[in-house]
């Protein structure tokens, strides 16, 4: 039976250049993702929700388990574009270029379906927040939530206006009556910031008062100087009509960075695989005695 030669790969599975792009933008992504997913658990166990489960009424809501739902996609999908491309795996490739297909089509689907059902995407908008309204005193990571959107983002107050507020026992016109100082009031993250010389002082101590009484007839002061009259899901709507294009080129930078990304990865992983087919038929030649020529160099890698 004639010798058994091995025949080394020449060069790398892997171009040096694609190798170190993908490693280095996939070791942010993984860090990020597990920085992400810390940051949830951590929201959880301030919650004590680990021990009480039952808290968990609306779970798709709950910004924290969003918070570990996507660090853990990113973890992942960081982690298979790392570890393949720095150990030239090109099955760990092949699964990353999977990863990054899906979520492609999982993006392009929102997008045609955020189309095509607008009013539909409204209305659970719509329902949701009016959720975490209901709910703002009791969860506080959707109190911070609504208070970073009505104060920072949009600027605005409630679903449609600030009588949205009454859905909340707390801000219910009718909690006067069980003494709360907040009824038939906002939130401060429904006032209005005031850009004179001491700005900068209210953002360090803020008026967390500014909003008692405003929706009382018997208040004192235009409601309109001194909260947003405004709602959140309008507000949304306008500020997607002014980022529109700044969305789009974004949404479609990302898809051609996916695209080229994962066409790399399984081009790698085909020529890969062909490679190693045929360095095996022509190993099973060398050992039958049928064909004792040197294989080509498209097969040369490690063959036995």
């Amino acid at each position: 039976m004639p010798a058994v030669r091995k025949y080394r790969r020449d060069t790398s599975e892997v171009s040096c250049c694609l190798k170190y792009v993908i490693f280095g933008f996939n070791v942010m992504f993984w860090w990020l993702g597990l920085g992400i997913m810390g940051v949830g658990v951590w929201a959880w166990t301030e919650k004590d929700t680990f021990n009480n489960l039952s808290r968990l009424t609306n779970i798709a809501l709950d910004p924290a388990f969003i918070l570990i739902l996507v660090g853990a996609v990113t973890f992942i999908i960081g982690f298979t574009g790392c570890v393949g491309a720095l150990r030239e795996n090109t099955c760990l490739l092949a699964a990353y270029a999977i990863f990054l297909a899906l979520l492609l089509l999982i993006e392009m689907t929102a997008g045609v379906l955020g189309f095509i059902f607008k009013d539909w995407i409204k209305s659970q908008a719509t329902g949701g927040f009016q959720a975490f309204i209901i709910h703002y005193r009791e969860d506080p990571d959707q109190q911070n939530l609504i208070d970073w959107i009505q104060e920072d983002w949009l600027q605005c107050c409630g679903v449609e206006g600030p009588k949205d507020w009454d859905r909340n026992n707390y801000f219910n016109c009718s909690s006067s009556d069980i003494g709360s100082r907040e009824a038939c009031g906002v939130p401060f993250s429904c006032c209005k910031r005031k850009h004179n010389s001491s700005y900068l002082f209210q953002e360090i101590i803020k008026n967390k008062q500014c909003g008692y009484d405003v929706r009382k007839p018997s208040y004192n002061f235009e409601v309109a100087k001194v909260i947003y009259e405004k709602g959140c899901i309008q507000a949304g709507e306008e500020w997607m009509e002014r980022n529109l294009l700044a969305i789009a080129s974004g949404a479609v930078g990302t898809a051609f960075a996916q695209v080229h990304v994962g066409e790399r990865c399984i081009s790698v992983f085909w020529g890969s695989a062909s490679r190693r087919t045929c360095a095996r038929t022509y190993s099973r030649k060398r050992r039958s005695g049928i064909d004792n020529r040197e294989p080509p160099r498209q097969c040369s890698i490690l063959s036995s």
